[in-house]
């Protein structure tokens, strides 16, 4: 069992200097209790996302780490050149010594691929062509493509990653049917799924994997990603969970709520307090003691071996989540690594 840490980057009350130079004290604290990965969102035009470059951030995280993996979940494929896109992944896996991990996906949001100018229809074609010109790319020194989105002739690339054949890959999952797919390319998935809706992922992917003959030791890493706050007294982390939640929520809904879009399914819906969240599964705060426990019931319903937290999220001040990663790493994590 790994673990790992989630950030939507969603802003808080800070101005936007003091945000990033927060969210990289608290990368360093996450580095320092040696969690195993840190994953970033892309988001555009909202708040729910303030490193709609995540390169750019997962830059001065590189400088500012030294064992912790991290990454994009997900670079918005469709969004970027692919050619400049695999420069830019060699540059950061090559800046942090080999701790680059490639989140891939076509985005979630209509919303925000329309406001490119992009026909949100188009976007699983783009991502296809686009994925397969990176890993083309990551494994060679030269692109030679021809799609209908992207056509390039033999173009020279000049960089390489230190992690060959490419740095590795991560892909969010919500449909057990989606698994194949996933093991023939050797993906790590991540859900945001309750337990009920992860586990058939999970026994899905753990039978396409041994059908293609590979090792039950060497299966990549399944994961769940889940609100988180850990303090002293259950009391306490339930009145840092409810302050913080809201405002999370609001960032999440602010674009579908803006254009008058319902979102594209039920289960993508956040639940209105954080108390539902609980209930339902995707959240959990209180002493490390019922953390533990909920991380015991998350591994045997959803068949998951990584634990993604969400630590910072909306209102929740730094020093409240420094208490819960340190709390996290100090009484929880031990008893399952």
């Amino acid at each position: 069992m790994r673990f790992g840490v989630f950030d939507h980057m969603d802003r808080g009350p800070q101005a936007l200097g003091a945000f990033y130079e927060s969210r990289l004290r608290l990368v360093e604290a996450y580095d320092r209790a040696g969690f195993y990965g840190y994953h970033v969102a892309e988001h555009h035009a909202t708040p729910l996302g303030h490193a709609p470059s995540p390169g750019i951030f997962l830059a001065a995280v590189a400088q500012r780490t030294r064992r912790l993996r991290f990454g994009p979940l997900v670079y918005l494929l469709p969004l970027y050149h692919p050619l400049r896109l695999i420069d830019e992944i060699c540059m950061l896996d090559q800046m942090s010594g080999g701790r680059f991990e490639l989140g891939v996906g076509r985005g979630i949001s209509p919303i925000e691929l329309s406001l490119f100018g992009l026909d949100p229809e188009q976007a699983p074609e783009m991502y296809a062509e686009a994925l397969e010109i990176l890993l083309q790319g990551l494994r060679g020194n030269s692109v030679d493509f021809a799609g209908k989105h992207f056509r390039y002739e033999n173009v020279p690339l000049e960089l390489a990653p230190v992690q060959l054949p490419h740095p590795p890959l991560w892909y969010g999952i919500g449909r057990a049917d989606a698994a194949a797919w996933a093991v023939a390319r050797g993906m790590n998935i991540v859900s945001n799924l309750p337990a009920a809706g992860v586990r058939p992922i999970t026994d899905r992917y753990r039978a396409e994997w041994a059908a293609a003959g590979q090792s039950p030791e060497k299966i990549p890493l399944m994961g769940v990603v889940r609100h988180v706050v850990v303090a002293e007294t259950d009391a306490e982390a339930a009145r840092i969970a409810a302050h913080g939640y809201p405002r999370w929520r609001e960032s999440f809904l602010h674009l579908w709520l803006k254009h008058g879009t319902l979102l594209p399914t039920p289960s993508a819906m956040p639940a209105e307090t954080f108390a539902a969240a609980e209930a339902s599964g995707r959240a959990i705060a209180g002493t490390p003691e019922k953390v533990s426990s909920f991380i015991r019931r998350e591994i045997e319903a959803a068949g998951v071996n990584y634990l993604l937290c969400r630590f910072a999220f909306g209102d929740i001040a730094e020093d409240e989540a420094l208490q819960s990663v340190r709390l996290f790493s100090r009484d929880v994590m031990p008893a399952f690594t």
